[in-house]
């Protein structure tokens, strides 16, 4: 088979890592893979495309403030995804990502509609069938048609106009008639989720869990780490987020965790902190960004308990790279977040509830709410998240054998 995969990005971030992951593995399984990508850096290897550029990109942005309209303004980009298209000849375009202005997502779908070409959707957030939230929170609108976004300011932000009817609207006229289609939603409640719209009724869904690199996330020996930042007997939560300034990520809680902590033999460790935090507590050790993955695996193999915050999420990659290194997670119960480590692997309370956190914090650390230990969560973890399972699951699809 002739598969191509279609994302935001290739090599970086969550859907540029297993988007590159299946390109490898399609190919080690004797099909033919192309990966174009819009955003990050050049990736110079075979049948791999980026094709947009930064100022097409900075236009995309800028008019989708200006408007309130996204997904419509990369025209030369788009023309040189379809071209690679037509000359790469797909059996299966396999799409992750299409927000993040970089292409034209209208012509992308009519395309696909009109030279019926199977197409395997894997959904990450809710960007498809909403006007154009990412993630709808709390708000209901997009089951009704949309309109007085509550998010407007919110990713993709614009500045004035509210028009997410008009591309509520557009997303159901191009879903109609969009028969070769299968959607992958990566967890069961993304799934719940989109079984609600009214823009995919009818559709075929099939929940695909994303997969990680279990050769790079395992428990590791955490020795230095110890050394480096002079630990002794100290509990470690771990906390690693993409950007722990961004709201929506929940560094907030943290840093009111950390203080509620102050009494306790522990130290917080957060790793994707781009601006520094300062001496606000004594007992956070902030690491900065990271790309080395092994150093990443580290850490969290150090952890004792691993922390999300986040106002929501979908299955977030974190997590699962947490439990396959043997350090089950605490965190608040939002989105598909749960779904990611079951009891006794995880512990979730109502969002925003930092006393509830604190409280099942202390319980694990003081062994008063034992979590499952280091050998338990990694085989679970290998169990449900390796990276050749999802490419498994992902060829069952392909091939229509879901």
């Amino acid at each position: 088979m002739k598969i191509l995969l279609l994302n935001v990005t290739c090599k970086k971030g969550s859907t540029g890592k297993i988007t590159y992951d299946l390109y490898e593995s399609l190919w080690a399984s004797g099909h033919e893979a192309a990966v174009c990508y819009g955003r990050g850096p050049l990736v110079n290897e075979p049948y791999i495309f980026r094709f947009s550029s930064k100022l097409e990109v900075y236009v995309h942005a800028l008019l989708t403030r200006i408007t309130g309209i996204t997904g419509c303004f990369s025209p030369i980009a788009t023309s040189r995804l379809l071209r690679i298209i037509d000359a790469f000849k797909p059996d299966i375009v396999h799409i992750h990502e299409l927000h993040a202005y970089f292409v034209n997502i209208a012509s992308v779908m009519n395309y696909l509609k009109k030279y019926n070409i199977k197409t395997v959707w894997t959904f990450h957030c809710e960007f498809m069938y909403t006007g154009k939230c990412g993630y709808a929170y709390d708000c209901g609108n997009w089951l009704q048609g949309c309109g007085e976004c509550p998010y407007l300011k919110r990713y993709p932000a614009t500045l004035f106009f509210d028009f997410t009817p008009k591309m509520l609207r557009q997303k159901k006229q191009l879903f109609n008639g969009f028969d070769n289609l299968l959607i992958a939603p990566v967890s069961e409640w993304l799934m719940n989720r989109a079984n609600q719209s009214p823009l995919l009724s009818g559709k075929r869904f099939h929940v695909v869990h994303n997969g990680i690199d279990l050769s790079i996330f395992h428990p590791r020996n955490n020795k230095s780490l110890r050394c480096k930042h002079g630990l002794t007997d100290e509990k470690i939560l771990v906390h690693v987020t993409p950007d722990f300034d961004d709201s929506r990520k929940g560094g907030g809680y943290i840093l009111d965790l950390a203080r509620r902590l102050g009494g306790e033999n522990a130290k917080i460790i957060i790793i994707g902190t781009s601006k520094p935090i300062g001496n606000c507590h004594s007992n956070i050790i902030a690491i900065g960004r990271t790309e080395n993955q092994l150093q990443l695996a580290e850490y969290y193999s150090l952890g004792d308990v691993f922390l999300i915050t986040s106002e929501m999420e979908n299955l977030p990659t974190v997590c699962l790279e947490s439990l396959c290194c043997g350090t089950p997670v605490i965190g608040f119960d939002v989105g598909g977040t749960r779904e990611t480590a079951p009891p006794p692997h995880g512990a979730f309370v109502p969002f925003g509830d930092m006393d509830a956190l604190e409280k099942a914090v202390r319980g694990v650390l003081s062994g008063e709410m034992p979590l499952a230990a280091q050998e338990e969560c990694a085989k679970f973890g290998r169990e449900h998240y390796d990276k050749n399972t999802m490419m498994e699951r992902y060829l069952l699809l392909y091939h229509g054998d879901e």
